[in-house]
C-alpha cells in the first residue's frame, strides 16, 4: 500500500514538474518574442516621424507657391487699376480737347466776318455771312452728337419740355401745344442736353 502511495505521489511531482519547466519554456519564448515585437512597433513609429515632417514640407511648399501666385495676381491687378485709371483720366481730357478743336474752324470764321463787316456795308453781304457760319456750327454740333429739339407747335411734355408761361390758343388746334420758343432745346446723343423753355397754348 504505501509503495503504491509513493509511486503516485511521484507522479503527481513529475507531471507538476513538467508543467512547471513548460510555463519556463512558455515564459521564455514570450521573452524572446518581446524584443521583436517592440522592434516592429519602434519600426512604424519611426515611420510615422519621418511622414510628417515630410508632409508638412509638402504644405508649406504648396502655401508658398499660392501666396506668390496671390501676390503677383494682386500686384497685376493694381498696377491694371492704376493703369485704366490714367487711361480713362487721359480719355476725358483728349475728348474735351477734341470737342474745342472741332470749334475752332467756326471761331475762324466768325474772325473773319467780323474783319469782312468793318469794311462791307453790304447788310445782305452780313446776313448772308452770319448764316453761313451758322450752318457750319449746327453741322460741327451734329458730327458730336448734338442736335436741336424740334419742339414748335409740338403737345407740350414735360419730358422735353419746360414751361415758362401759358397763353391763350391762337387757334383751336394748339390747345396744350407749344406756340413759341424762348429757348431751343438740344439732345445729345439722343437724351436732353437741354430742355427747351416754351410757351403753351390754353
Amino acid at each position: 500500500m504505501n509503495t503504491n502511495a509513493d509511486m503516485m505521489t511521484d507522479k503527481a511531482k513529475e507531471n507538476k514538474d513538467n508543467q512547471s519547466v513548460e510555463e519556463d519554456v512558455s515564459t521564455e519564448s514570450a521573452a524572446h518574442a518581446t524584443p521583436d515585437g517592440a522592434s516592429s512597433s519602434g519600426e512604424e513609429n519611426s515611420n510615422e516621424e519621418t511622414a510628417a515632417p515630410d508632409a508638412l514640407t509638402e504644405l508649406q511648399e504648396k502655401y508658398d507657391t499660392l501666396n506668390d501666385k496671390y501676390l503677383r495676381l494682386y500686384s497685376e491687378f493694381d498696377n491694371y487699376r492704376r493703369r485704366t485709371a490714367k487711361e480713362k483720366l487721359d480719355m476725358m481730357k483728349n475728348a474735351g480737347a477734341d470737342l474745342l478743336k472741332a470749334f475752332l474752324p467756326v471761331i475762324d470764321d466768325f474772325d473773319r466776318a467780323i474783319a469782312s463787316n468793318e469794311t462791307d456795308e453790304d447788310l445782305n453781304n452780313v446776313k448772308e455771312g452770319f448764316k453761313l457760319i451758322h450752318h457750319k456750327l449746327m453741322r460741327t454740333m451734329e458730327a458730336q452728337g448734338v442736335k436741336p429739339m424740334d419742339a414748335l407747335e409740338k403737345p407740350f411734355d414735360t419730358e422735353y419740355h419746360e414751361a415758362i408761361t401759358n397763353i391763350p390758343a391762337p387757334d383751336e388746334s394748339l390747345k396744350g401745344k407749344v406756340v413759341d420758343v424762348a429757348e431751343k432745346g438740344y439732345f445729345y446723343r439722343d437724351d436732353v442736353l437741354r430742355y427747351a423753355k416754351v410757351v403753351v397754348g390754353q
